[in-house]
């Protein structure tokens, strides 16, 4: 069996274009540090404190909701774990990147979780509600009608927990397709790690890949295929440690995702394609005029329903685990609380198990479909195939 080079050539680019920003993070060479700021998820501010300048200590519901909403979040700093009773929080900071009247690079340390004013060249910043905003040297946040900051928000290309999270997956993809490529080198079958990669390369092969583009077409979009199945597998695995990584279940990474396969599919269509969006042969002609626009929506109804399936079923699974486990500190009887709460997430985390390699495996899946459709030659008495019931 031959592996393409095209989804390490893939990887590669996309961390060789990616070393000049982590180039900043060695820059600061803050070791592993104790964070001593009360946390935020521990506070919530209404509008009236917000005005005040008053915190609100969270009921232990309020409480749970907050942590919940900041575990989906991105964040700036990378904590393994927290004390509470002391406020500390154990991790390390991460580079802050911003471009605001030129670049400015210091470590999100200076941030605090959002409880101290970090200046950097006479300009002042604050991290409210994981997003950094302009104040002044007291730290003034200014608020609208609706509780929302108002302050100046600077281009922020922070090296966030995120970020370094796929960085991580694309140097491990990188390792383990060229552990796979050398293999080869020594016979027809691999060895090591690569035992394991084979099968998986040639299920996508035969059950995605050849079915959906053709045998005469799969192979030039093998790279991307592969790429996408792993990066998506392993990012939704990650997504299931203590980490508190979450991903794929961040709406701007699947959207990124969604418009690739977008991108490929409309760059990669040919005539027959674009005949049966803009003038579907074999119908009257007025009915190809308004088949017309609905054609044309569904173009972007795909991608759509690309990134939305896998945000809401990795966002879904991560609420339901730490809600199940928000039940020991909520509920008022720990000794029938406890075995209930473990059980549950025991069984739920077992399904998210299968759901990673699902939602990686439909997201390739429907790539592959919408690129071959727009890459295969139609016969214009062959009538549209049902995607509904796909989608």
């Amino acid at each position: 069996m031959v592996i393409s080079n095209k989804p390490l050539s893939f990887i590669l680019a996309a961390f060789v274009a990616s070393l000049p920003i982590m180039g900043f993070a060695n820059q600061e060479n803050d070791s592993t540090h104790v964070q001593t700021e009360t946390a935020h998820e521990e506070k919530v501010v209404s509008h009236t404190a917000h005005e005040e300048g008053e915190h609100v200590a969270l009921d232990p519901k309020a409480k749970v909701d907050a942590f919940i909403d900041h575990h989906l979040q991105d964040s700036h700093d990378f904590v393994f774990f927290s004390d509470e009773k002391e406020n500390k929080h154990y991790g390390f900071p991460l580079p802050v990147i911003l471009i605001d009247g030129g670049l400015k690079v210091f470590s999100s340390s200076k941030l605090h979780h959002g409880e101290e004013v970090a200046e950097v060249d006479g300009s002042y910043y604050k991290l409210v509600h994981g997003k950094i905003y302009k104040t002044d040297a007291a730290g003034t946040i200014n608020f609208d009608e609706h509780g929302h900051p108002s302050n100046e928000k600077p281009l922020d290309f922070s090296i966030t927990k995120n970020v370094v999270s796929m960085l991580f997956v694309s140097v491990l993809l990188l390792v383990m397709f060229t552990g796979l490529a050398r293999s080869y080198k020594k016979g027809p079958i691999p060895t090591g790690f690569g035992r394991v990669l084979e099968p998986l390369v040639i299920f996508i092969r035969d059950e995605i890949a050849v079915p959906n583009i053709g045998e005469k077409k799969y192979r030039k979009y093998m790279g991307y295929l592969l790429t996408v199945f792993f990066f998506v597998w392993i990012l939704n695995l990650l997504g299931m440690t203590p980490l508190g990584i979450n991903v794929t279940g961040n709406i701007a990474i699947t959207v990124c995702l969604a418009a690739f396969t977008f991108i490929i599919t409309q760059f990669s269509a040919n005539k027959d394609y674009w005949g049966h969006i803009f003038w579907m042969p074999g119908v009257p002609v007025p009915m190809k005029i308004i088949l017309a626009p609905i054609e044309v929506l569904g173009t972007l109804t795909k991608p759509f329903a690309l990134l939305i399936r896998l945000y809401a079923n990795i966002t879904a699974g991560h609420v339901v685990i730490m809600s199940l486990i928000a039940m020991i500190f909520v509920g008022k009887n720990l000794a029938a609380d406890l075995p209930i709460s473990l059980g549950l997430t025991l069984f739920i985390s077992v399904i998210e198990i299968l759901v990673a390699f699902l939602q990686a495996f439909i997201f390739t899946m429907l790539s592959s479909l919408f690129i071959g459709m727009a890459v295969q030659d139609h016969d214009h008495a062959h009538h549209h195939e049902d995607e509904t019931a796909i989608i």
